[in-house]
């Protein structure tokens, strides 16, 4: 069953490392242990630091997801941890653009994420970005977490 309760821009700023106009989410919407459901307006911003040329291509969706997944391991972490482990994305695969820009959706972005399989230092999710009930683009993510203590040779 997914928690309802609401959390704002200020509270994703305080878990993630991205701060300022690249913090993308607005809030989450929802979210349990395998899935989290979060909505966006930046896309339209005209100081979005994503956009190049102008626009802001469809690939750039890639970054939402990857800020709803940072936002999922932070509401796993245990209540008496520092923070979530850190995170990388470290491969994206069978993603499809539907639309060639997101700059030029006027409705909010819904910004989902469903963890397929987990282990210790390692995650992969299914996501997909939407507006107004039409996928805009999706796919699948990989993410490592605790990396710097893999090459170390230290396991957590």
């Amino acid at each position: 069953m997914l928690n309802q309760t609401t959390l704002d821009h200020a509270w994703i700023a305080s878990h993630i490392p991205h701060q300022g106009s690249m913090c993308l989410l607005d809030c989450v919407e929802a979210w349990d242990a395998q899935r989290i459901q979060c909505r966006a307006t930046s896309h339209c911003a005209l100081d979005n630091p994503l956009r190049a040329k102008g626009r802001l291509g469809a690939a750039c969706g890639i970054e939402y997801a990857a800020q709803a997944m940072a936002v999922h391991g932070a509401l796993l972490a245990p209540p008496d941890s520092v923070g979530a482990k850190v995170g990388y994305l470290v491969s994206v695969r069978g993603a499809q653009l539907h639309v060639p820009r997101l700059d030029d959706i006027a409705d909010d972005l819904r910004v989902e994420a469903h963890c397929i399989t987990r282990s210790e230092n390692n995650i992969l999710y299914q996501f997909s970005i939407s507006a107004a009930g039409r996928f805009l683009l999706e796919g699948r993510a990989a993410v490592v977490v605790n990396a710097d203590l893999l090459t170390s040779g230290n396991t957590p």
